[in-house]
Formats: structure tokens, sequence, C-alpha cells
């Protein structure tokens, strides 16, 4: 069932992805979100998204989305920690795939010694930019990485998330007319998952 290479549709990665998520990912009991609310599942995507076939679903994803966006995509970029695997695997597949797109991270605080960045990597004036992180919740730390990069006269022309958690961030994306588009919503991802108390999601 591992995927790579060859001619595999859209749906059929999309599919072992979600498998993936569900078997790496998940976790049942109580948890407290970054945000401050308690949760009671907890979706520790960097297990897959730091997993091998796991990020190159991602990849092959996200470069189909980038593809199908309206306005070219010049660099993809997002918030450390979350986007730094993402944004690593989608620069390399696109070398892959010969559609090349420069990367960049935006760090939480200034960089304190040698040229001083808030963001690093490869992003110039004037580009149209996708950002992205692993999961997206409220949406808060998206929306800062945003407004870094406009403020470099960049234009944010595409939002990408692994998963949504319907939390309030795709209702931020809109209301400020960004193009958001995650690979699934939570709701896709706990889909029929039996919980350890033998309880159907």
């Amino acid at each position: 069932r591992r995927v790579s290479g060859g001619n595999i549709s859209v749906e059929g990665i999309r599919k072992r992805l979600r498998e993936i998520i569900v078997e790496k990912s998940l976790s049942f009991g109580k948890f407290v979100l970054a945000s401050g609310k308690e949760s009671s599942y907890y979706l520790d995507c960097r297990k897959a998204t730091l997993h091998p076939e796991g990020l190159y679903c991602i990849s092959k994803l996200f470069l189909k989305k980038m593809e199908d966006c309206e306005e070219v995509v010049d660099a993809i970029g997002g918030p450390m920690i979350g986007a730094d695997p993402l944004v690593a695997g989608v620069v390399l597949q696109s070398h892959v795939e010969n559609n090349p797109v420069e990367g960049f991270i935006v760090r939480k605080e200034l960089k304190t010694h040698g040229t001083m960045k808030k963001i690093e990597g490869n992003l110039k004036e004037g580009c149209n930019v996708a950002i992205v992180d692993d999961v997206v919740t409220t949406g808060g730390s998206i929306i800062t990485s945003i407004e870094e990069v406009e403020s470099l006269g960049c234009k944010v022309v595409l939002i990408l998330s692994v998963v949504d958690r319907g939390e309030g961030g795709k209702e931020i994306f809109q209301g400020k007319k960004y193009n958001y588009q995650p690979i699934f919503t939570i709701d896709e991802i706990l889909g029929d998952v039996t919980t350890p108390t033998g309880v159907k999601r």
C-alpha cells in the first residue's frame, strides 16, 4: 500500500496520507491545545510530516494545489516549526517535477545575530506566495506569517494546511479574502475511527 512515484492518482495519495495520519498522528485523551482550549483528541501532525511517505504524499498534494491555483506561486513558506518539513518537502519535490518553487521560513522572533532576519530562505520582494502549516486551529500563526511576507511587498495567493480543525481559522482566512485549501478537515480525518473506548467517531 506504500505510495512512491508512478502514476498514483491524487485521490490515491490522499487516501494513503489519511491512513498515515490516523496511524501516526492521532491520539485520544484529554489535551490542552496551543489556543488554550481542551480537546478529547490530539493531532500531532509532525508524526506524519516527518514520516518519509507522509511527507512525500503531502508534498505531492500541496504541489497539485499550487499548480491549480489561478495565480502562479513563486515561493512557499510558513511559521516555525510546523511549516519546516512541509516547505522542505515541497521545494524538493518541485525540483524533482521540474517546476521549482523557492522556500522560506518565518521565525517566531527576530534573529538576534548575523543578518537579524525574521524570514529565512529565498523570499524576494513582489513574489506570489503560498503560506503553509501542518494544522490550522485559530489561524493565528499563519496570520502572523502573512503579515511578515506582505510587509515585504509579497502577495499571498494561497494558504495550505494538512488538516483544518474547524475552530475558526478557515473563517478568518475567508473573511480576509484569502484562498485557503486544507488537504483534510478534521471530520474527514476522524471519520469512522474507533476510539480506545470503542466509540466510533
